[in-house]
């Protein structure tokens, strides 16, 4: 068998074969974010913010939606805006699915595309309100 046979037979390795819907999804998550947020999502005490089980929160507060999409890492990522919005949805359901409210809309292309063009100036002040308005609606607290 010749070389480049092999190679044309040889199966690609999984996480590069998911090239459609959920799967791109999660490899965009794998490309772009996962460096910093993990694999799980759990983030780094003290350094990047824990997307497990709680980040669905942000959906529930005034301005939560918005954030998310307008942090830096996301608001300025590589992906265009449906593969930001499909990792956003991805994300949101994968890490956070029973903090999501019950009236979750997935974000649109169009939707991530408004929000990138209003970058945040202060994330770090606009993440303690939103924290502080979670806590107070929910009843739960980021450590």
């Amino acid at each position: 068998m010749t070389l480049a046979l092999l190679v044309i037979l040889w199966p690609p390795a999984p996480a590069l074969a998911e090239t459609g819907g959920e799967g791109r999804a999660r490899q965009d998550y794998m490309l772009n974010c996962q460096g910093c947020h993990q694999p799980d999502g759990t983030g780094t005490e003290g350094r990047v913010p824990n997307m497990k089980d709680f980040v669905g929160y942000y959906l529930r507060v005034p301005g939560g939606r918005d954030f998310l999409v307008r942090v830096p890492g996301a608001a300025n990522s590589p992906l265009g805006d449906a593969e930001l919005a499909a990792v956003m949805n991805w994300v949101l359901r994968t890490f956070s699915s029973g903090q999501l409210p019950e009236d979750f809309k997935p974000y649109s292309a169009e939707e991530v595309a408004a929000l990138r063009d209003r970058p945040l100036l202060d994330v770090s002040s606009d993440r303690r309100s939103l924290i502080a308005r979670i806590s107070a609606i929910n009843g739960v607290r980021l450590d």
